[in-house]
């Protein structure tokens, strides 16, 4: 399935559709080669917040003053460069890195967190990162190689490159790598999380893939589910209290868990109570 895209209309079709692919026939099991990224408006491009920010020259300005000033904050000294990227990316700075994760379940958590946007169809991106191996340049393929791995980790980075200058010269194509980041926190581990990296920070992953032999989908999730998909999700304990572990995650999940869902529709609500309202002649409108 390369650059397919699915709508789906019921919970069932939304299962069949996040574990399409996911059979590896040589392991025999069901291991899926995908990661995923949820999105609360289907229209959302795969963009980076560097690429939001509009200023991909200003990275190594970022990098290098959050790196200056950060150092009071954090415990441990972080060496690689790639380490300090995943940081960064972590605690809301621009950067070239997007965040993936290995579960489809957290993905749908993004694409269901925000119920100001339930009048909004979302979508999941689903890409196999197996795939995207083939485009790597020699040094990266040899690393990862050896390692037997899919994906790297930025120790496994720092073998071949130390700069972001320098991921670009590794090749004249563009090409995309993923890369696991430290367990800086709970919050990392527990969304499963995956980061890819663009050799060309001005690159979207969105408009490289269909020019490579790299298999993706898109899952389309029609507004109308996405309430029963957060009560299923939140049975199934994928919420801000697990993800977002603290005080915060905790409020965010409550605040959301007790929301009055009838509040989303006040138009419909009124348009009820007008129906069940007898008329002057005293007949009920519905049974006229």
């Amino acid at each position: 399935m390369k650059g397919q895209t699915i709508t789906v209309h019921s919970w069932q079709e939304l299962q069949e559709a996040l574990y399409h692919d996911s059979w590896n026939d040589q392991l025999q099991r069901y291991r899926s080669s995908y990661v995923y990224r949820g999105l609360e408006n289907k229209d959302y491009e795969l963009s980076s917040t560097l690429n939001r920010l509009g200023e991909s020259h200003l990275e190594k300005h970022l990098l290098r003053n959050f790196r200056k000033y950060s150092h009071k904050q954090i415990k441990s000294e972080y060496k690689s460069i790639w380490n300090w990227l995943a940081l960064a990316q972590h605690h809301g700075l621009p950067t070239r890195l997007l965040d993936w994760t290995y579960s489809p379940y957290v993905a749908l958590h993004f694409t269901t967190a925000d119920f100001t946007r339930y009048d909004q169809d979302g979508a999941i991106w689903a890409v196999n990162y197996v795939d995207s191996k083939r485009y790597l340049p020699d040094q990266l393929s040899l690393i990862i190689e050896r390692e037997g791995s899919h994906i790297f980790t930025a120790e496994m980075l720092e073998r071949a490159v130390r700069s972001l200058p320098e991921l670009g010269q590794l090749k004249r194509e563009d090409f995309a790598l993923f890369f696991e980041p430290p367990s800086i926190d709970d919050r990392i581990v527990n969304q499963y999380a995956v980061f890819s990296m663009m050799s060309n920070p001005n690159t979207l992953i969105s408009k490289w893939l269909p020019e490579r032999e790299v298999r993706y989908f898109k899952i389309i999730i029609p507004a109308s589910l996405k309430w029963e998909i957060r009560d299923k999700l939140d049975q199934s304990n994928i919420n801000e209290r697990v993800l977002f572990p603290g005080l915060d995650g905790l409020a965010t999940w409550l605040k959301r868990h007790y929301r009055d869902v009838r509040l989303e529709y006040p138009k419909q609500n009124k348009a009820e109570e007008e129906r069940e309202r007898p008329s002057e002649s005293g007949e009920n409108p519905r049974e006229a």
